[in-house]
Formats: C-alpha cells, structure tokens, sequence
C-alpha cells in the first residue's frame, strides 16, 4: 500500500489532531482506510501517542492515558485515540498488534521523525506473541457473524483482514494491514468483490452470499494462524529494555 491509496486531506487531519492533543508525538490512519476498504460513509480512525509532562509524570497525580477527541471534519466523522508514551510502550512490549499496526502504518498524517526513530524498535516487536492479539480479534468478529441477523461486508471483511495479518506476521514478521495485498500473497480471489460491494454503505447487508461456504474458509484460516504460531520462528518477547531506554531518551532528551 502506498500513502496515495485513499483520499483523505492529512495537512487538514493534522491540524485536527494538533488543536485537540497538542502534546502528540505522530498521528497515522488506521481502521478500513488502513485496511483498504473503506466505504463512502467510513468515519476516519486516528492512532498515536502523546507525551505528558514530565512535571505531571512524577507528581502525585497520574495524568490522563488516554485522550479520545471525536470531531466532523468537512463532512466526515473523525475519531482519534492516543495514549501516553509510557502506556503506549507497555503496550507495545506486550507485542500488541494494533499498536504496532499505528505505527508501521503508511498513512502518516503527523510526526514522521519520530516514527522514523521509533519505527526500527517497533519492528523488533514482532513477535510469537502477537498471536494472541489476532486470535482474540479473530473470535470476536466471528462472534459478531453469528450474532448479526444479516451477514455485513464489514465484518466479513474485518474477519479476513485480521487473520491474514497475523498469519502474515507469524509467518514473516512483517506487519501487513492493507487486505488487498494480503488477499493477493494468500490467493483469496473472492475478497475485491467483497471490497467492492461494502463501498456502496459502510453497513449495508451482504445478501446472495454463501455463509456457511465462508464460515468454513475461516475455518481453514484459523486452523492456518494456529499453525504459524506453532510453526514461528519469531522471537518470545518484545526488547524491554530498548523500549524502556527509549522512553527515558523521550522523556528526558540530551
């Protein structure tokens, strides 16, 4: 995926964020223009961290974690997330694979020298644990297929996206979120139709569809992320320490 693929204003989304969390480090795009099926009515997902002051960090009083600024921006719903530094590098160490998709994301909308320092860390991240985090995300959209009375591109969609990430990762330890490219290495010829139908309306049902036939192919799919989680030769555990010298750099440079 390229940062072209899309067509979201970032100097305007970087303004947005700027005014609403002056303290960020980076903000990147994240959700299905991350994923690369977004529809006409998707809403933005901004991702990133920010830095509290080191005066709050040490002071009785634990600041804020997390900010969650929710706006419309030229017509379109703009939702962001971003979390302390120090949160988000526990986060992190514990191989969390959306963090780890915000930060390798192509979609850079604010702070890319600081992407460019943390990015080579966060690759080290990588790791057999990651598993848990797509095997959980995995189960959860399969519980959404079988509670919805009618089946959802969207989260059809989401359900093929995340296993193939993880698969991907396991297999190679590179963090791949676009579904189109996945959908491609993984030879899945059916998803473009799929992508092509949820562009119309961001819920919208997915009639005429075979069910079970996709059920069983996700099946297949999470008998394959069991597999290379088995089979990985990915490392155990995230570098603590680089992580935790990189926090300390941050917060108290020179």
């Amino acid at each position: 995926m390229t940062t072209t693929d899309h067509d979201l204003d970032l100097n305007a989304l970087a303004l947005w964020g700027a005014e609403r969390v002056p303290t960020a480090l980076f903000w990147t795009v994240s959700g299905s223009h991350l994923y690369g099926f977004p529809s006409v009515d998707s809403d933005v997902d901004l991702r990133g961290c920010f830095l509290a002051p080191l005066r709050d960090v040490v002071g009785l009083r634990e600041p804020p974690q997390t900010v969650e600024p929710k706006d419309v921006l030229a017509g379109r719903e703009v939702e962001a997330v971003s979390h302390e530094l120090g949160k988000y590098l526990r986060l992190l160490a514990k191989s969390n694979g959306y963090v780890l998709e915000q930060i390798l994301s192509p979609i850079v909308v604010a702070g890319g020298d600081f992407l460019a320092r943390l990015r080579p860390l966060a690759r080290q991240c990588a790791t057999r644990q990651s598993y848990h985090h797509y095997r959980g995300f995995l189960a959860t959209q399969r519980k959404l297929m079988d509670k919805d009375p009618v089946l959802k591109a969207k989260t059809l969609l989401y359900a093929y996206r995340v296993v193939l990430t993880g698969v991907h990762l396991l297999r190679t330890g590179e963090v791949e979120s676009y579904l189109p490219t996945l959908a491609e290495v993984y030879k899945l010829p059916f998803v473009p139709d799929l992508i092509e139908r949820k562009k119309s309306a961001e819920f919208g049902p997915l009639t005429g569809t075979d069910v079970a036939w996709h059920r069983t192919e996700l099946d297949r799919w999470e008998n394959e992320l069991d597999r290379a989680y088995a089979d990985s030769c990915l490392p155990e555990a995230a570098p603590l320490d680089e992580l935790n010298e990189f926090l300390i750099a941050t917060r108290l440079p020179g």
